[in-house]
C-alpha cells in the first residue's frame, strides 16, 4: 500500500518521496503472548528520519497497539519532527490506546468479534479486496 501511495504522490507533487519499511514485531506488547510466534519481516529504512515529517502507513487501524509499536521502533532511525498516520481501514470504537489517523480510506463500525481482512493483487490475489468477517467462535 505504501508503494502505491508513494507512486501517486511522486506524480502529483513531482518530487521523489523517501520510503522505508519498518518491522514492528519485536516492539509489540503481545510478541511473547501468542500461541504461534509472529514471523518477523525485514526493516528497510536507508535514511535517517531525524527532524523529518513521517507518515506511518497501515492497512487496518484496530486497537492502536501496532502504531504504538511502530513509534517505538521508529526511534532507532532518529527523532522525527512530526508523525502522521494513514490507514486504509479505520475500525472505529475499538481502541486500546488514544491513537487516531490523520488520513483514512474507509471508516467502519466494528465490534471485537469481527475481523477486517485486506487482500492485495501484489500478494497474488485476483483483485484488491477488503472483507469484514464475523468470527462465530467468539
Amino acid at each position: 500500500m505504501a508503494d502505491r501511495i508513494k507512486s501517486h504522490l511522486d506524480e502529483i507533487i513531482k518530487k521523489d518521496i523517501q520510503i522505508g519499511y519498518l518491522d514492528t514485531t519485536f516492539y509489540r506488547d503481545d510478541f511473547r503472548r501468542r500461541e504461534t510466534p509472529i514471523k518477523a519481516n525485514a526493516t528497510d529504512i536507508p535514511f535517517l528520519i531525524e527532524d523529518k515529517k513521517v507518515i506511518l502507513v497501515d492497512d487496518v487501524l484496530f486497537t492502536g497497539r501496532s502504531v504504538r509499536a511502530a513509534l517505538d521502533a521508529m526511534i532507532a532511525f532518529g527523532r522525527p519532527n512530526k508523525v502522521e498516520l494513514l490507514v486504509l481501514v479505520n475500525r472505529k470504537f475499538t481502541r486500546d490506546l488514544p491513537i487516531q489517523p490523520n488520513y483514512i480510506g474507509h471508516s467502519v463500525n466494528t465490534i471485537h468479534s469481527q475481523r477486517v481482512k485486506v487482500e492485495w493483487k501484489e500478494q497474488g490475489m485476483k483483485k484488491d479486496s477488503i472483507w469484514l468477517i464475523n468470527n462465530i467462535n467468539k
